[in-house]
């Protein structure tokens, strides 16, 4: 009616959060600019009804249609304008049009109010992707207005194969005046004639994924009821910006860090050599939202279970390997991938992913570690869930949940390979993410460990997790789920053992600081390396370090293994200068011996050198020797070793690994000397170069330059590129690279998004791995 004023919320109810201040109050004027509102005459209305067809009404219902809305400050209140009746007439007309809604319009734009509130603004497309805990609009166009003393109105929402009620899949969501926290419920926010705009709330506890929407009209009486099925679905994801909701994470640099950065880095290597590459995570790109979502669905997890993070982070760990699932990715550690491509390769999971699901779910070859760790950051980013990948150096493999890493000798001091199946990963990378834990005892919420490298089966499946980061630190093993094997990678002892003639075995050696080290992952807000050693375990030889041990061995499969302190008076361990030994030339270390007593010591150490995987399984030794040494009293000795690049060319596997193992014993003494040291052979960065300037819409270039550090050929090098909006990832065939050749690419593109970008490129090339490199690139706006 002109001049009506209608009290609304200032702030639509969009993006509420349980505790907030009530929003600001307006009030709108409502009217048709330059036009008065004529009353119909008695004798008019009765020969309309005689005649219809001779005496149209311009509009049937007596709604004035809104052309301009004004804001103004709200007046010292007055009595209400009494609204002028509708005549008996016109509200038996009105009546007899059944209440329908005509469209639904869900306000999915990504520059809209509902995604940029909900933080889902980055990812691909226009379908409405919302947050749970929060509040959103949606706007409908109704067949007649809706009239809150007659009609009924009320939402339906839909997940999974069968929605019920009782498993909160299928959602009723009320109509009420006031929105309450922690329940589905719908209010009318704004109603302009036909068309209506609703608030909706959600609980913090709403199950995740995709829903339906249907909107069902009816009257107060009961009487029909009419229903339309929304064209476009709703996606529903978990909120760390949402207090109520189990994966809240209260630092805003660290939500853009763990849930809105789409690039990362990852780290490998070993512990004296740690390498770092930067890799597309995309969980925003087109089609990721969608694979994500396939996964939870061919999972074949009850759609009931996608409401608690613990249960959809542990689906997503086995789901990551196609071990025993059908999941997204082979893992292969045999050094031959002619039938898919190399782990070392990859540097974006969006071509993983995306392939995944445009093949209905055929597994992708092939992975490894960090492969899987980077796709799982992908998947649960893209989930709502806070995640990042961490590498773990001197990472132990315990296969029988001894919590101790077991190297067994001869009589002779020699390795028995067949019973060394403990293994000692020089690296390897997993995830923490962040979540409460309503099912463990108070404190053990905050990171958790998830694995979806497939090692050892979890309750029939391989995977992993979660484990609380806090249990692990504490050595509280028996609580879930799997923290006695995370413990065991981070914190167990590597205990030698020596053959007797008799057959049994004597504990000769312990070292409780072999594992466990330089615990790894990306800076919050910067491309530096952040240890995180702290968080898993307790500063080594501190007393709640050894609390933290003896606690976590008492439910091991040996429990009495630990032998009382010895005394030793002679040390061994190796060095390496700089960075280490690089690919292609000979490998050069050091090997410290010490005398810490006052009497003069003699042994003889046995070396050998093996190439290892670097899971810690060895390929086969190639050099042994022994080396007598004597020692003056509290003398230092350095033994230079070398092992020349002809005696390795031929040998190495992937990662460039090599472990060195001395042994030996003191013969004054008896004391054993143990020592293992792995090592890498570093191999060169490709160089990336940014060509002209970066502006959205405008082809600019980057030149690619390698260099092969071998003085052989290298056969069938494949670059690979991509530049998440700059260009998308993409193959280049080289071909064969002599010795000590250099490559040069250009490669041209058009930069489709502005901000800091990064190009990525990474070599594949049988015989030699993990050659990768990175140039940052600011695009401007055009």
């Amino acid at each position: 009616m002109p001049g009506e004023r209608l009290s609304v919320r200032g702030t639509s109810d969009v993006g509420r959060f349980p505790g907030a201040a009530p929003p600001t109050r307006v009030e709108l004027t409502i009217h048709k600019a330059g036009e008065k509102k004529q009353e119909e005459g008695g004798c008019r209305r009765w020969f309309r009804k005689m005649c219809p067809c001779c005496c149209k009404r311009q509009n049937s219902l007596s709604y004035d249609v809104t052309d301009k809305v004004e804001l103004v400050k709200p007046p010292t209140p007055a009595p209400e304008p009494v609204k002028p009746k509708p005549e008996n007439g016109e509200a038996k007309e009105m009546e007899e049009i059944q209440l329908s809604v005509r469209s639904v319009d869900l306000l999915s734009s990504k520059t809209g109010q509902n995604r940029r509130e909900h933080h889902t603004d980055l990812y691909h497309g226009e379908e409405l992707i919302i947050r749970r805990g929060q509040t959103f609009q949606i706007e409908m166009e109704l067949s007649r207005p809706f009239n809150a003393d007659t009609d009924k109105l009320h939402l339906d929402l839909k997940t999974g194969p069968l929605p019920m009620v009782s498993k909160g899949t299928h959602v009723i969501i009320p109509m009420v005046d006031q929105l309450e926290d922690e329940y589905w419920e719908a209010k009318i926010v704004e109603q302009d004639g036909t068309t209506v705009k609703l608030s909706v709330n959600s609980p913090a506890t709403a199950v995740c994924g995709l829903y339906g929407l249907t909107v069902t009209c009816g009257s107060v009486k009961g009487e029909s009821t009419t229903t339309h099925n929304s064209s476009s679905n709703i996606v529903m994801l978990f909120n760390p910006w949402c207090e109520e909701d189990t994966v809240f994470l209260d630092d805003e640099e660290e939500r853009k860090e763990y849930v809105l950065n789409d690039i990362g880095r990852i780290y490998y290597g070993t512990e004296k050599q740690i390498g770092a590459r930067t890799w597309n995570f995309g969980q925003f790109h087109e089609g990721i939202l969608e694979a994500c979502l396939f996964i939870l669905e061919k999972s074949d997890m009850p759609a009931s279970g996608r409401a608690d993070p613990v249960n959809v982070v542990r689906v997503i760990s086995a789901m990551i390997n196609a071990q025993d699932d059908f999941g997204v990715l082979v893992g292969n550690w045999s050094g031959d991938y002619s039938d898919g491509v190399s782990p070392s390769s990859w540097s974006s999971s969006v071509e993983i992913l995306r392939k995944y699901h445009s093949s209905n779910g055929t597994p992708v070859s092939y992975g490894q570690c960090w492969v899987f760790s980077a796709v799982t950051t992908t998947v649960l980013r893209c989930l709502g869930i806070p995640a990042r990948s961490v590498t773990n150096f001197q990472s132990a493999h315990d296969t029988d949940v001894s919590l101790t890493t077991d190297v067994f000798f001869d009589e002779e001091m020699q390795p028995i390979d067949y019973l060394n199946r403990d293994s000692v990963w020089n690296f390897h990378v997993w995830n923490d993410c962040w979540m409460a834990r309503p099912d463990l005892p108070p404190g053990h919420g905050g990171w958790q460990a998830v694995d979806s490298t497939p090692q050892e089966t979890s309750q029939g499946t391989f995977r992993c997790g979660p484990a609380s980061v806090n249990a692990i630190r504490s050595g509280q093993v028996y609580l879930k789920h799997d923290t006695p094997f995370v413990f065991a990678e981070v914190n167990s002892d590597k205990i030698y053992w020596q053959r007797n003639l008799d057959g049994t075995f004597s504990q000769i050696h312990s070292e409780k600081k072999a594992v466990g080290h330089f615990i790894s992952t990306k800076a919050v807000g910067s491309d530096e390396r952040a240890d995180i050693t702290h968080l898993y375990k307790h500063q080594e030889d501190s007393e709640e370090e050894r609390i933290a041990v003896e606690t976590a061995s008492r439910y091991g499969s040996k429990p009495n293994v630990y032998s009382s302190p010895m005394a030793e008076d002679v040390s061994v361990e190796v060095k390496m200068d700089g960075e280490g030994p690089r690919m292609g030339a000979d490998a050069q270390l050091s090997i410290l011996v010490k005398n810490l007593s006052s009497q003069p010591r003699r042994t003889t150490l046995h070396s050998q050198v093996a190439v290892m995987y670097y899971t810690g399984v060895l390929k086969g030794t190639i050099k042994k020797e022994q080396m007598p040494v004597e020692l003056l009293p509290n003398e230092e000795k350095t033994i230079e070793w070398i092992l020349p690049y002809q005696q390795y060319q031929n040998q190495l596997v992937d990662q460039a690994a090599l472990m060195l193992t001395l042994s030996g014993r003191v013969s004054e003494t008896q004391q054993v000397l143990a020592n293992q040291t792995t090592f890498r052979l570093r191999t060169p960065d490709l160089t990336i170069k940014p060509l002209g300037d970066a502006v959205v819409g405008k082809e600019m270039a980057a030149k690619i330059t390698f260099t092969n550090p071998l003085p052989r050929m290298l056969k069938g090098v494949i670059f690979r590129v991509e530049g998440l909006g700059l260009q998308k990832g993409h193959e280049v065939v080289v071909g064969d690279v002599g010795g000590h050749s250099t490559v040069t690419l250009t490669e041209h593109f058009i930069p489709t998004q502005p901000g800091p970008r990064k190009l990525v490129a990474s070599l594949d090339c049988k015989q030699l791995t993990q050659v990768h490199g990175v140039a940052d690139i600011v695009v401007l706006e055009q």
